[in-house]
């Protein structure tokens, strides 16, 4: 892989063969994050169904009927 300068920034081709592996498309968010002193590493975002799993599987359970309401999240916050 080659770094090419994109405008004022530098990118990385992604190849293709890992673009579907990983099932990513144009417009798609990922995070960079660097792991050691020569390792970069591409993060996915995860789907709310995913982040919901790895919830449960790591101790922080929800119940099966758990339904997110924003305005009870927001319930005696004060709005200016």
């Amino acid at each position: 892989m080659r770094v090419s300068k994109w405008g004022n920034s530098l990118a990385v081709r992604i190849p293709a063969e890992i673009v579907e592996e990983l099932g990513l498309k144009e417009g798609d968010e990922v995070g960079v994050s660097r792991q050691g002193p020569n390792k970069i590493v591409i993060d996915l975002p995860m789907s709310v169904e995913d982040r919901i799993k790895w919830l449960r599987e790591n101790g922080k359970l929800l119940p099966d009927d758990y339904e997110f309401s924003r305005a009870d999240a927001y319930e005696g916050t004060q709005r200016y």
